[in-house]
């Protein structure tokens, strides 16, 4: 970790380092503004408005290194563009939750799309960051490679931090070849037959990189996405489809589903059935079964990540069901009628409050950033 002093550059983000030290001078608090694409995950968030769209750009991207260097403001599409050109991507499929999504809106919200259960999430392609902390320094973690293990830790726990730790300046992320192949298959299922085949499939050396269960108990549609070498993908075809009967669906029509369903697009996701109704997200192990059988559910990675609507007055269930299936739930979109008085994130154990406590009195001591309540 260091800090870098000096005048600014075309490389120096000197006038929000100047707006952060302004603020921490007045006594006013700063919310970190993108493009607002996660803003209904949040929720309200108070203090001034410090925009980062203004710092925008990719600084550089070595296809052959497989590491792009962006500025936090740059449009995510942007990004997923230039990386296109060279038949790359980001694996974890990032939501875009809304066409201003942006990198730093990216790494502070820490979501992942269908890929997150087989890929990885966004903090494991975090190369590296520099991050103007609440003191108005411009901090640097990590670097560009994997094997640079210097601050590392620091630059990954950036990812989920929601804008308390500080700016995201710029980022340096690992990236991938865009699989040579790829392949959906649809079944029908029940949730309990569906999780339990995930389960097998999973334990095999299949290339599984997403699922996703939609239905009311009983019944129900699976769909498997795989990737990776065409011989692997067809082999894995032929098998699944004679253990369990399903039929594989057309690839461009699937690959829009997909993505309709990473920025929550699909009607399950977009619509909530009344305004009385929030989207919880339910987080379990993979192995977990069936739960919270009264509301209809959409299952992602492989059943770790378990999507329904129900009211406010549910959180005691929904919450008690994820804890003790060894997981946690969060109320990711508020009714539209309001949740007073239910926090969106759930409360830390104590221990790891007290580390994310600590994290953020060292990198924030004057309380300058604002975000939502999950420290």
């Amino acid at each position: 970790m260091s800090a870098t002093p000096g005048a600014p550059t075309a490389d120096h983000p000197g006038e929000l380092i100047e707006q952060v030290r302004a603020a921490v001078a007045q006594g006013r608090r700063l919310r970190i503004a993108g493009g607002g694409s996660k803003s209904s995950v949040s929720g309200p968030v108070e203090g001034e408005a410090l925009s980062v769209r203004g710092w925008s750009g990719v600084l550089s991207h070595e296809p052959s290194e497989l590491v792009i260097t962006v500025r936090a403001g740059t449009p995510l599409a942007e990004v997923e563009a230039a990386l296109a050109e060279h038949g790359q991507c980001l694996p974890f499929e990032p939501p875009h939750l809304g066409a201003g999504a942006t990198v730093g809106g990216m790494v502070a919200s820490g979501l992942a799309g269908p890929a997150r259960a087989s890929a990885g999430g966004v903090r494991d392609y975090v190369l590296g960051a520099r991050l103007i902390n609440g003191r108005g320094e411009l901090l640097s973690f990590g670097g560009q490679v994997m094997k640079n293990v210097a601050g590392y830790d620091l630059s990954r726990a950036l990812a989920g931090s929601w804008g308390l730790l500080g700016v995201i300046a710029d980022v340096s992320l690992k990236v991938l070849p865009v699989p040579p192949a790829e392949a959906t298959l649809l079944f029908p299922l029940g949730q309990r037959d569906a999780l339990e085949q995930l389960h097998r499939w999973g334990g095999e050396p299949l290339p599984l990189n997403a699922s996703r269960w939609q239905g009311e108990p009983p019944q129900g549609q699976l769909l498997v996405r795989l990737r990776g070498a065409v011989a692997a993908v067809e082999a894995a075809c032929t098998r699944l489809q004679r253990e369990a009967g399903g039929v594989r669906l057309d690839t461009a029509q699937a690959g829009a589903d997909w993505a309709a369903c990473r920025d929550h697009r699909l009607p399950f996701l977009a619509q909530a059935p009344s305004p009385a109704h929030g989207l919880w997200r339910v987080s379990v192990p993979q192995t977990t079964g069936p739960l919270l059988a009264a509301w209809p559910q959409l299952i992602e990675w492989q059943g770790a990540q378990r999507w329904l609507w129900a009211p406010p007055e549910a959180e005691r269930e929904i919450r008690d069901a994820a804890r003790a299936a060894g997981g946690h739930a969060q109320l990711f979109r508020q009714p539209a009628t309001g949740a007073a008085g239910v926090r969106r994130f759930d409360t830390p154990a104590p221990a790891l409050q007290t580390v994310m406590q600590r994290l953020r009195s060292a990198f924030d001591p004057h309380g300058v950033f604002c975000g939502p309540a999950v420290f």
